[in-house]
């Protein structure tokens, strides 16, 4: 019983451990800085009687700016800190000098990424594309000098205007991951180990349920230089947007996906139902995922006698199933066409 406790303790850390190197959401608080001063100031030389005001602005201050980082997959390095403050502007000088301009804050995030303002829990943007720019809290102006005020009737004035306050707020980041292709199943259904023999990336691949806890994202080949990005999201059981298992927390990134594939393992009991369960774990979490194209892969047909292959369906709900193997390559082909085909087509459409 001791023993059985130790082990439960440390899968639990480990469970803890590696969804914390996953950070899909973090807040924090970003302030712009305050513009300079402006300077009250009089022109002081020899032989120039009655000089005049020579007071400059103040400097503007600096922003905070969210931009995409293409290399960026998680937001793990914005876990800790909470308050990003730019630089306050400088104060103007004498001789109608103007304060420098405060230092930008650049923050970097990746490609996918939801900006919230927490307090008004309004969408501050949706950042994208590679180098993609969001000020989220502007630099206050520096206030002016007081050679602005002078004039005919007004030859010496003896004020000038403070600097503005920069925005402060509170965000919120949500990260959705951008990937062309989402596969959906239950744990063990073979979805890391399809994801490892299609791109370069190595997911976590063993013979107990839930080793992928945290999504990963490969790049797979299609052919004639073309490719697409394929996301494996952990394992869903009955009940999983009721928060059992590991929950539905991760499906929000298969919410930008273009192309749906469900694994069924090729020798579960009732491959219908198995298909059923997955549909009705995502129209629960948001029924909206149903509307995006499906293909049905039946993984792990090594195991599977030749009568019990050509058993297999050829269409559910009218979407093809293609029985493969990931471990001999059987069906990957075929596979990798139906995948091919449908974003060729969804390209295609999204050009015209």
């Amino acid at each position: 019983m001791i023993f059985k406790k130790a082990v439960l303790k440390h899968c639990l850390f480990h469970i803890r451990v590696k969804t914390m190197d996953f950070v899909d959401e973090v807040s924090f608080q970003v302030t712009g800085g305050r513009g300079g001063d402006g300077c009250v100031s009089f022109r002081r030389e020899k032989f120039v009687p009655k000089g005049g005001p020579d007071g400059g602005d103040g400097g503007n201050g600096g922003h905070v700016i969210l931009r995409v980082n293409p290399q960026l997959t998680t937001l793990f390095h914005l876990r800790t800190k909470k308050l990003y403050k730019a630089q306050r502007g400088h104060h103007g000088k004498g001789k109608n000098m103007h304060g420098r301009r405060g230092e930008t804050v650049e923050i970097p995030v990746p490609s996918g990424t939801l900006v919230y303002d927490t307090d008004r829990g309004i969408c501050l943007g949706d950042l994208t594309s590679a180098g993609q720019t969001l000020i989220v809290a502007e630099g206050g102006n520096g206030g002016k000098g007081n050679a602005r005020f002078a004039s005919p009737t007004r030859q010496a004035p003896d004020f000038a205007m403070e600097g503005k306050t920069g925005i402060s707020r509170w965000i919120r980041l949500e990260l959705k991951l951008l990937a062309d292709v989402g596969l959906v199943g239950k744990p063990n259904a073979g979805k890391s180990t399809l994801l490892a023999s299609l791109t370069a990336a190595k997911p976590k691949i063993a013979d107990y349920p839930f080793t992928t806890l945290v999504p990963n994202l490969g790049i797979v080949p299609l052919g004639e230089y073309r490719q697409c990005v394929m996301a494996d999201i952990p394992g869903l059981i009955e009940g999983a947007h009721e928060g059992k298992g590991l929950g539905d927390r991760f499906l929000r990134h298969i919410e930008r996906t273009r192309l749906l594939v469900f694994m069924i393992e090729s020798h579960a009991g009732d491959i219908g139902a198995e298909y059923a369960l997955l549909k009705q774990e995502l129209k629960q979490f948001d029924a909206t995922l149903l509307e995006k194209p499906r293909v049905i892969a039946l993984t792990k047909t090594d195991l599977l006698g030749e009568a019990e292959k050509k058993g297999l369906p050829e269409q559910i709900d009218r979407c093809r199933c293609y029985g493969i193997s990931a471990v001999t390559g059987e069906g990957i082909g075929a596979f990798k066409g139906e995948i091919g085909l449908q974003i060729g087509k969804m390209n295609h459409a999204a050009s015209s």
